[in-house]
C-alpha cells in the first residue's frame, strides 16, 4: 500500500475487525422500523404468507443492493460523495444527495429516540394513566394545530438535548472508539433485552391469539400487487441501503475482507430481528385484545401508534407492566441510537473527506447545526406534525429516488458493476455472478420505481394525512427537492488535490494484479 493511501486511511479511521463492522452494520439496519413497522406490515399483508414475498424481496433486491453499497465503499475507500467521485467524476452529486437525506433523517430521528427514553421512565409509574392517546398528544407532546411553533415542551426538549449530547460524544470519539465500541456493547444488549421482552410477552394470557393473527397465512394475498409492494418496501427501508450508510461503513473495513459473507450475515440478522419483533409485538397485542374482549385487528397498529399508544395500554394491563415498558422502550432507544449514529456518520465522513477536517471538528460542524435544527423544529408543540411530514416525504421521494438513480447510473451510465463484482469476489466467501448485475440493473430498480410511482400517485390524489398544503409543499415536497438540488450544488465545490493522491482505485488494481 502506498504511503499516501496508508496515511489517508489512518486519518479517516477504521473498524478494528470485520466482526466490529458487522455489528455496526447490524446496528444501523436494526432500527425503529424493525420493531414498530414490520409486524404490522406482515399482519396486514397476508400474515404468515407474507414471509414468501418478504424473502424473495430480500434475495432479489435487498441483499443485491446491500452488496452494491459494500462494493462501492470498500473499493473506493471514501464517504458516499468521495466513493462516487472516485468511481466516476460525474456521479459525485449522487453521494451528496445521500448526505443531504441523512442530515434530514438525523434531525427528526433523534426526536423519536427522546420520546422513547422519556417513556421508559414513564413505564415505572404508568404516567400516561388510562388514556395513553390523550396523554401522548395532550399532556406530553402538548400538540396544537398543524403548523410551525416555537412553544417548546420541556419534556421533549430536555431528553432531545441529552440524545444529541450522547450521539455527538460517540461521533467525536471516532470510527472504532466511538461507533465500533458502541456497536460492540449496544447490539448484544439490544438483542438480550428484546429476547427478554419476547419471553415475557409469550407468558401473557392471550399471547397465542396474537401469534395466530400474525402467522396464520392468507395465501390469496400473494395475488395482490400491494402485498409485493409492501414486501419490497419493507426490505429496502429496513436494510439501510441506498442512502450512503453502508458505503461509508464499508470504507472503514480492511482491504482484504469478506464483504459478501458480511452482507449475508447483516441481511439475515436484520430479518431475524424483524421476525423476533413480530413475535414479541403480536404476543403483547394478543394479550391486549384478550383483556379488552376485542379482536386483534382492533388493537393492531404500527409506528407511533404502536409504540406510544398501544404499548402503554398493554403495560397498564400486563402483570409485569413496568418490566415490559422498560424492555420495550429501552430497546427502542438502543436501536434508535445505533441507527442515528450511522446516519450522522454519513454526513461527518463526507465533510471530513471534502474539507480534510479533524474528527472532532467535523463532528461539531455537522452535529451542532443538526441538533439546533432538531431541537427547534421537533422540541415544540408542533414537532409531531413536522416529524410525520418530513419522514413520509424524505423516505419515499428522497431515499427511493436516489436509490433508483444510483443503481441505474452505476450499471448503465458509468458501467462500474463488473468492476465492483470482481472486487467483491476477490475475497468474498460467496461469489456473485452476472445475475447480480441483472438484479441491480433491471429487477431492483424496476420494483422500486413501481413503488415510487404508486406513492407519487397516492400523494397527488390525496394530500398526505390532510395536512395544510403549505406544510406539505415546504416540509414535504420542498425538503425532498432541496436535498437533491443542494446535493448537486455541493458536488461543484472543489476538492483538495491531496485527496486524490494515492487514489485507492489505482491501489486496488495493483492489489488485484499482485494477488
Amino acid at each position: 500500500m502506498s504511503e499516501a493511501v496508508e496515511h489517508s486511511e489512518k486519518h479517516r479511521g477504521a473498524f478494528s475487525s470485520r466482526k466490529v463492522f458487522i455489528l455496526a452494520a447490524i446496528g444501523s439496519a436494526v432500527g425503529l422500523g424493525n420493531i414498530w413497522r414490520f409486524p404490522y406490515v406482515a399482519y396486514e399483508n397476508g400474515g404468515g404468507a407474507f414471509i414468501l414475498p418478504y424473502l424473495i424481496a430480500l434475495l432479489t433486491a435487498g441483499l443485491p443492493f446491500l452488496l452494491l453499497d459494500y462494493g462501492l465503499g470498500h473499493r473506493y475507500r471514501g464517504s458516499a460523495p468521495l466513493s462516487f467521485r472516485r468511481a466516476a467524476r460525474a456521479s459525485e452529486g449522487l453521494g451528496w444527495w445521500q448526505v443531504g437525506i441523512c442530515f434530514v433523517i438525523a434531525v427528526y430521528y433523534a426526536a423519536v429516540i427522546a420520546w422513547a427514553a422519556r417513556y421508559a421512565f414513564f413505564s415505572f409509574d404508568k404516567a400516561w394513566g388510562d388514556d395513553p392517546e390523550g396523554f401522548l398528544f395532550g399532556s406530553y407532546l402538548q400538540a396544537g394545530d398543524p403548523g410551525i411553533s416555537l412553544d417548546f415542551v420541556s419534556g421533549v426538549t430536555v431528553p432531545l438535548v441529552l440524545v444529541w449530547v450522547t450521539v455527538l460524544a460517540l461521533m467525536a470519539l471516532g470510527v472504532q472508539k466511538g461507533i465500533g465500541v458502541a456497536s460492540t456493547i449496544f447490539i448484544p444488549i439490544l438483542f438480550a433485552a428484546f429476547i427478554a421482552l419476547v419471553v415475557v410477552a409469550l407468558t401473557l394470557d392471550g399471547a397465542s391469539v396474537g401469534l395466530d393473527a400474525l402467522f396464520t397465512p392468507d395465501w390469496s394475498a400473494l395475488g395482490e400487487t400491494s402485498v409485493w409492494i409492501a414486501a419490497y418496501g419493507q426490505i429496502f427501508f429496513s436494510l439501510s441501503v441506498g442512502f450512503g450508510i453502508m458505503i461509508t461503513y464499508a470504507s472503514y473495513v480492511g482491504r482484504r475482507s469478506d464483504m459478501t459473507g458480511s452482507g449475508l450475515v447483516v441481511g439475515f440478522a436484520n430479518s431475524g430481528f424483524e421476525l423476533l419483533a413480530g413475535i414479541g409485538v403480536f404476543a403483547a397485542l394478543g394479550f391486549m385484545a384478550t383483556a379488552s374482549g376485542v379482536g386483534v385487528d382492533e388493537v393492531a397498529t404500527d409506528g407511533l401508534g404502536l409504540a406510544f399508544i398501544a404499548f402503554p395500554a398493554i403495560i397498564n394491563e400486563a402483570p409485569a407492566g413496568a418490566l415490559i415498558g422498560v424492555l420495550f422502550f429501552g430497546s427502542l432507544v438502543v436501536a434508535g441510537v445505533t441507527s442515528l449514529v450511522s446516519v450522522i456518520e454519513v454526513v461527518i465522513s463526507a465533510v471530513r473527506d471534502k474539507f480534510e477536517m479533524s474528527r472532532v471538528g467535523a463532528s461539531m460542524a455537522v452535529g451542532v447545526p443538526a441538533a439546533v435544527i432538531s431541537i427547534t423544529l421537533l422540541g415544540t408543540t408542533t414537532g409531531v406534525y413536522v416529524l410525520d411530514i418530513i419522514d413520509h416525504f424524505i423516505n419515499r421521494f428522497g431515499i427511493l429516488v436516489v436509490a433508483v438513480a444510483s443503481m441505474l447510473a452505476l450499471v448503465w451510465v458509468f458501467r462500474k458493476t463488473s468492476l465492483l463484482r470482481e472486487h467483491l469476489n476477490r475475497d468474498g466467501s460467496v461469489q456473485v455472478g452476472r445475475w447480480w448485475e441483472l438484479l441491480i440493473g433491471v429487477f431492483a430498480p424496476a420494483a422500486l420505481t413501481f413503488i415510487l410511482v404508486n406513492e407519487f400517485i397516492d400523494n397527488i390524489q390525496e394530500p398526505y394525512e390532510g395536512y395544510p398544503t403549505w406544510m406539505l409543499a415546504t416540509l414535504g415536497w420542498g425538503v425532498a427537492v432541496a436535498v437533491l438540488v443542494l446535493g448537486f450544488v455541493a458536488a461543484r465545490l472543489p476538492w483538495r488535490e491531496s485527496t486524490f493522491l494515492g487514489d485507492p482505485e489505482i491501489q486496488a488494481r495493483q492489489d488485484e494484479r499482485s494477488s
